[in-house]
């Protein structure tokens, strides 16, 4: 398989579940987040679309990297995609369901299956592991903002 055509599928995938998340959120994000107690450290609606944009690209960047280096890669994009799957639940749990518990039990989840990824990663290839290292960060903020508004609500 062509490797460009690999890497566009891991983008589509990415960005994928990221268009079918906010598609699944935007109803919440205008009758039910609106109403949500949120600590003071909440940044402005508008910087979750671009910077979700940037990870998954660098995520689905990080994973063509990893399937580049062969057959050994297999577990590595395994935990990739449990992860991914996880990432996706987060929005069904917190804004589908409006429910910030179990939304903060994904995102610990997600939270260390982002970090046994990162760790496979770098064993295989070295860039692909920080690749994934905002998105870690990210997720590390978004989960004490989780559990800040569940804490608040």
């Amino acid at each position: 398989m062509n490797k460009w055509m690999v890497l566009a599928g891991f983008i589509i995938l990415c960005l994928g579940v990221g268009v079918v998340s906010g598609v699944m959120t935007a109803g919440a994000m205008v009758d039910w987040y609106p109403t949500l107690n949120k600590p003071f450290f909440n940044p402005p609606s508008w910087v979750f679309a671009p910077a979700w944009t940037i990870l998954y690209i660098m995520m689905a960047v990080a994973a063509w990297r990893v399937w580049l280096a062969g057959h050994s890669s297999k577990p590595a994009l395994n935990l990739f995609f449990i992860q991914l799957v996880l990432n996706f639940l987060w929005s069904v749990f917190f804004f589908g369901l409006h429910s910030p518990a179990l939304a903060l039990i994904d995102i610990v989840a997600m939270w260390i299956m982002i970090a046994l990824t990162m760790r496979a990663f770098f064993k295989i290839a070295r860039p692909a592991g920080w690749l994934l290292v905002p998105y870690l960060a990210w997720v590390s903020f978004a989960a004490v903002l989780n559990a800040s508004i569940w804490w608040l609500n």
